[in-house]
């Protein structure tokens, strides 16, 4: 699986974010939350690909079901 998130420190305090960019994917998932389409999110990024933003929505959700990745996200999303 091609990895479409990255968190490093130097890039927006560490936050996870979408590979190549400064997008949060808390940002993504807050949209998700208000009830945005991932098309429609894609259109405030033209830049970034519609397959790269599902990408990492399905990155999320595969690391979110890996119990040993979970303390980790929680842990970085605590630190940001």
């Amino acid at each position: 699986m091609k990895k479409y998130i990255t968190s490093k420190s130097d890039i927006m305090g560490g936050a996870p974010c979408i590979v190549g960019t400064r997008i949060p994917i808390a940002v993504i998932v807050a949209r998700l939350k208000e009830g945005h389409t991932i098309e429609s999110i894609q259109e405030g990024y033209p830049w970034v690909s519609l397959r790269t933003i599902k990408g990492a929505v399905s990155e999320l959700v595969e690391r979110l079901s890996s119990t040993k990745d979970v303390p980790e996200i929680l842990q970085t999303q605590i630190a940001a």
